[in-house]
């Protein structure tokens, strides 16, 4: 890292500005120390600063065979779920009010864990399905089918879904994108590498299975087939990549031009059964649903019943008997590395938090989420736009009229944090004794719930990440950054820390988040959510011009020895993390702390911020996993979250005293004095990206 040039990316969209004059805006709190343990003091920092920070911790951190992964992140949920069995052992013991949030929740959780009552039913919550499947006798009785299964929750050939109008965001409207497949992408069905191979090896092993469960005879033939039919839909499928341009997958077309284009899919009758009613709809991917209406003629009805029957059982296997359970792991097995199956306890707290998890979110904040946080929290936010405002105002690059708009964005931004204002409520009645048919109703309740927003303004208190979840986000089609209360904890967040912690940690993530706002997708939406062209053409030249050098950088990085980052793919969250780090740092530096020079644990306030952003990243990944994230993830992997966005970092250099150049360690030096060769590495740069040349000095 020490040798990359310090301002590859300091012309970046915030990464141009002064330091600001002191701010005493500091909370007054009982600090503690955090210690940053695990120090690997023989990789330096200019080297390698995720390893610096995190190898000791790599090496001895353990992956439990139930997992694909451990450490902070997403990860962090695991320690999380524990909180959540907590709250559902203990509610799903007592009585409760019917209909009582602690009631639903609860007696779903029982019905979930009675596994004994799960498996004696086998396949038998299935079935009518199935029969259902095999009295089909045209293509319009596959889309009305298919339409009943997209009320229950399971979506096969047609996806649709409802947000706001990406040209008029003050209005929902219904949207249907490409859908169809049973591996996680596309790439998988094409690529050739062992690794892929051997996940469509065992996803079609899987496809047999169930067939096999069912008691078809000829279950690998009809395998075969579902197969093939997905791999032709997969052929039309837009890349991850494609579908980041927000223009060329928006396609807003009428009922009636539908009908006629699309005659095997009978629109308007799909629409009937689907309940929505609209003269006309927004087709994200037309090239999919041209395929699809062709292969309805093309495909006999036979092989159309196999693929329904297997996507219908791949979507209910973990709700049904041990057998599909079982297999339904065995390929997942392939797909993430994970060894073992999870505890039944841990399977039902993921699953009760994803089908009622604002219910089980109110009593989850009720116990575990401190008020003091959320208005710590809301206040960072707040000083983070207002440094965010300035460097928008300083950038060199950006003519005024831009400026002008990116601010109106900029503070029409709608903050939400902890948890919502208003709950989400859930109209369904749970029954103790019956799981699989709770699954479905929570999902009719889901579909109803998203249904009734169908023609209506947008329900601007809506959450779309549960509470208790590690996670946050910014979402441009409303112009709003959420921070649930999960992330709102340590390594992220700790109340009474330095502010050296909380602004490499969460100050890095809110950071990352304001700048969503105005990456390579947020760019291209107004303050009002509306996807419209707020730049001048040489703005947004200049914009296009330094994307591009992010996109070239992190292609050139890989994981695994030689799995490259798709550049084009992790671009969006490239961008805010470089910006992010620099937003973060920007604020810290108008603080107390950031303007003092006081060491703390045996670090400077600056050191203290960097070794935090390194922290909160601290990863590991099974390799299988890893292999898909890289496939299918807009996020980079952890460690180039961390080594990528410092390696452009001016102040990281000043921190840890970094020089350019090459230097050589006391060992390297005495084997040069005792005659031998050593072979070096030179890693310049050209336009921001990494060139290794390899050389000898002797």
């Amino acid at each position: 890292m020490k040798s990359i040039c310090y301002f590859t990316f300091i012309f970046w969209l915030f990464l141009s500005c002064k330091n600001e004059s002191s701010n005493k805006n500091n909370v007054e709190t009982d600090n503690k120390t955090v210690v940053f343990d695990g120090i690997t003091d023989s990789i330096r920092p200019g080297d390698d600063f995720f390893n610096h920070v995190n190898k000791k911790w790599f090496d001895n951190a353990v992956i439990a065979e139930d997992q694909v992964g451990v450490g902070s992140y997403r990860f962090l949920n695991i320690p999380q779920q524990e909180l959540l069995k907590n709250i559902l052992q203990e509610v799903s013991q007592q009585e409760h009010p019917k209909g009582s949030i602690e009631q639903k929740v609860g007696d779903f959780y029982a019905s979930g864990m009675d596994t004994l009552s799960i498996d004696e039913r086998g396949s038998t919550p299935i079935q009518p399905i199935l029969d259902e499947i095999e009295a089909i006798r045209d293509i319009s009785g596959i889309m009305d089918f298919v339409a009943t299964q997209i009320k229950n929750g399971d979506y096969s050939m047609v996806a649709p879904y409802i947000s706001p109008d990406q040209k008029n965001s003050s209005l929902n409207i219904l949207h249907v994108a490409q859908t169809g497949l049973g591996m996680p992408d596309r790439d998988y069905y094409f690529q050739e590498d062992a690794s892929v191979k051997k996940v469509q090896e065992a996803y079609q092993t899987y496809l047999t299975s169930l067939f096999e469960l069912v008691g078809d005879k000829d279950a690998k033939a009809q395998a075969a087939i579902v197969y093939d039919i997905e791999k032709q839909l997969a052929q039309v499928h837009k890349t991850r990549i494609e579908r980041r341009v927000i223009k060329e997958n928006y396609h807003k077309m009428a009922v009636s031009e539908l009908e006629k284009k699309h005659p095997s899919l009978g629109w308007r009758a799909l629409l009937k059964n689907l309940g929505a009613e609209v003269d006309s709809l927004e087709v994200s991917q037309p090239n999919y649903y041209d395929t699809l209406n062709k292969l309805l003629i093309k495909v006999p009805l036979a092989q159309w019943k196999w693929y329904l029957k297997a996507h219908s059982m791949d979507s209910y296997a973990n709700i049904l008997s041990k057998p599909f359970r079982d297999i339904a792991f065995e390929y997942s097995k392939v797909l993430t590395g994970q060894a073992q199956q999870q505890p039944r306890a841990k399977q039902m707290v993921r699953r009760v938090d994803e089908q009622i998890g604002f219910a089980l979110g109110q009593l989850y904040v009720k116990r575990y989420f401190k008020e003091d946080a959320k208005k710590r929290a809301l206040d960072l936010v707040n000083n983070f736009q207002k440094v965010l405002e300035k460097r928008i105002e300083n950038l060199d690059w950006m003519g005024d009229s831009t400026k002008l708009k990116a601010k109106e964005k900029l503070y029409a931004i709608n903050k939400k944090i902890g948890y919502p204002d208003v709950w989400r409520t859930y109209n369904v009645e749970i029954d103790r004794d019956k799981f699989f048919e709770n699954v479905v109703n929570l999902q009719k309740d889901e579909y109803l719930y998203e249904l009734k927003q169908l023609n209506k303004a947008p329900n601007r208190d809506e959450w779309h990440t549960t509470p208790s979840t590690v996670t946050a986000y910014y979402n441009p089609a409303l112009n709003e950054i959420v921070f649930p209360a999960g992330i709102l904890q340590a390594p992220y967040f700790d109340l009474y820390a330095d502010d050296a912690v909380n602004y490499g940690g969460i100050g890095m993530v809110i950071g990352h988040e304001f700048t969503h706002a105005f990456d390579d997708q947020g760019a291209q939406y107004d303050k009002n959510g509306n996807v419209a062209n707020w730049w001048t053409e040489d703005d947004y030249t200049q914009f296009k011009a330094k994307t591009q050098k992010i996109i070239d950088q992190y292609s050139a990085f890989a994981v695994l020895d030689s799995i490259h980052l798709k550049g084009a793919l992790t671009v969006g969250e490239n961008t805010a993390d470089n910006a992010g780090i620099a937003i973060a740092y920007d604020a810290f530096k108008l603080t107390e702390q950031g303007q003092d020079s006081t060491k703390i644990g045996g670090y400077t306030p600056d050191q203290r911020f960097f070794l935090s952003v390194a922290n909160i990243w601290r990863v590991k990944m099974r390799e299988e996993f890893l292999r898909n994230y890289v496939m299918t993830d807009p996020h980079s992997p952890p460690i180039w979250r961390v080594n990528g966005p410092l390696m452009n970092f001016t102040p990281f250099y000043n921190a840890f005293d970094v020089k350019p150049g090459i230097e050589i360690s006391n060992q390297k030096r005495k084997e040069l004095r005792y005659g031998k060769c050593l072979e070096l590495r030179l890693i310049p740069t050209r336009s921001g990206v990494r060139i290794y040349h390899k050389f000898k000095v002797c």
